[in-house]
């Protein structure tokens, strides 16, 4: 049995009504002279599905939550399910489709099925159609996990031919054998019977050791979680109704900044972010003043090299973005300041040393844990901004071109913006997820991300090649 790891379950605690924990994208392709169907996209699916066999299973939870819940194949998989097509009224405008967008986004997926969902979206408009993609937080951490949307893309018009493989699920565990593999794991690993039957007594000892190696980067991380964040209109109940918008801009832009200011293309993008906050508070009426800012945390991948590609591998920084900063260049330099100063005194380390002594928790008291830690999250932080580098070369689904990808990013409980950012083929996707009621003006900011990078572009004139570039591709 494949047991979730502590991470990955987490993010099946954190989820709530109002709160699904499923990541998407939005992929916008050009129809092929031969046309693309709904048969085709599932033919597509059917022949690479076995390239990702979490996609044919579900969640089973072990009785009492002696441990972590299992995967277990799906015996009565069912693609149709998964796999579904819609359309878009005349004419087919991008705003159609963001509102379309918004709806798939805030209906969580079953957990009865297995945690994902396809949709074929016909009818945009300039001869395209759209992909939109969910899948649970769970399956994938968005840099080392594999897709279903990676697996049907191909670096040619001509799809590659896969043979479809013959699945026979295999028998679902029963209630005994899910309780009698608790336990076997817990023998193996002797730590964790006190973490799983004695919850009121932890190994003190071990405990003190982990904290005591990672003590530095603790003490960095804690210093900033002690300061709260400062209260923004970024942070309010969150409904189940959600909005979506998107911009997208030149990757070369980014480039030019990386190189002329000597920082890396995410302080670029946390940069654009802050402007636009700034502008889009200051048209709201919102207070913004030379001290205001605005606190996001910026997940990276920890996954080290040699490590299990399956699951999630975690960490996040957290950096106060200068909103009340009035000069664009000042901004960008002290987000790249303070994004260097985490990494050289460790927050990176303390963020997985933090996020390490959760696992302690026995998995019986895991969902309390995490349940706290969501209700914690507008004490910590006010939005999430996440940038995840992405290929540089045209994609194609069943021969249809790739045009856009916008990433969908969730929203924590009373978080009421997430904003993702991805780069391919030369462009910078940005895909805004905002609750529909905290952020109706969420175009709005959308296009402000964009007048900031062309307020930015003006300070990489006539610098170009200057300063030193400490950033590898798609930092």
């Amino acid at each position: 049995m494949d047991r979730l790891s502590t991470m990955d379950v987490s993010f099946l605690y954190f989820e709530e009504a109002n709160t699904p924990m499923h990541v998407g994208a939005v992929l916008i392709c050009e129809v092929p002279t031969e046309g693309f169907d709904y048969d085709r996209l599932v033919r597509l699916i059917t022949e690479r599905i076995a390239l990702v066999p979490r996609y044919r299973q579900r969640i089973k939870w072990v009785p009492a939550h002696l441990a972590n819940p299992v995967w277990v194949d799906d015996p009565a998989f069912d693609i149709a399910y998964h796999v579904r097509r819609s359309a878009l009224p005349r004419p087919g405008t991008d705003e159609q489709l963001q509102e379309l967008v918004g709806r798939i986004m805030s209906r969580p997926l079953d957990r009865d099925w297995p945690l994902w969902e396809m949709y074929l979206v016909e009818g945009v408009s300039e001869g395209r159609f759209a992909l939109i993609s969910k899948t649970h937080h769970a399956l994938v951490d968005g840099l080392g996990a594999i897709d279903i949307g990676q697996v049907i893309l191909d670096e040619t018009a001509e799809p590659a031919r896969s043979e479809i493989v013959p699945w026979v699920p295999q028998r679902s565990p029963s209630s005994l054998d899910l309780v009698t593999g608790a336990i076997a794991d817990a023998v193996r690993s002797p730590a964790s019977i006190l973490e799983s039957i004695r919850s009121e007594a932890v190994d003190l000892q071990r405990l003190a050791n982990r904290i005591g190696e990672k003590s530095l980067g603790v003490l960095s991380a804690m210093r900033t979680v002690a300061r709260p964040p400062q209260s923004s209109p970024l942070n309010a109940p969150v409904g189940q109704a959600r909005r979506f918008a998107w911009a997208a801009a030149d990757l070369a832009d980014f480039k030019a900044l990386r190189i002329a200011h000597g920082v890396t293309i995410n302080d670029v993008v946390l940069a654009v972010v802050a402007g636009a906050l700034r502008s889009w508070m200051q048209q709201r009426g919102e207070p913004v003043t030379l001290r205001s800012t605005v606190r996001a945390l910026v997940p990276v991948s920890v996954r080290d090299d040699g490590e299990s590609s399956s699951g999630n591998h975690i960490a996040a920084f957290l950096c106060d973005l200068p909103i009340g900063e009035p000069k664009a260049l000042l901004r960008l330099q002290r987000i790249a300041y303070e994004m260097g100063q985490h990494k050289s005194t460790g927050q990176l380390t303390g963020a997985q040393a933090l996020a390490g002594l959760a696992g302690f928790a026995p998995p019986t008291l895991h969902n309390l844990g995490a349940r706290v830690a969501s209700g914690m999250s507008r004490r910590l932080f006010n939005l999430v901004v996440t940038n995840v580098p992405g290929p540089q070369v045209p994609l194609f689904a069943g021969g249809a071109r790739l045009l856009t990808c916008y990433p969908v990013v969730p929203l924590a409980r009373g978080q009421a913006l997430s904003i993702g950012a991805t780069s391919y083929n030369g462009q910078v996707f940005f895909g805004l997820n905002a609750d529909r009621e905290a952020l109706p003006d969420v175009d709005l900011l959308a296009g402000l991300l964009l007048e900031e990078l062309a307020i930015l572009r003006t300070t990489a004139k006539g610098r170009s090649g200057l300063g030193s570039d400490r950033s590898s591709a798609g930092e």
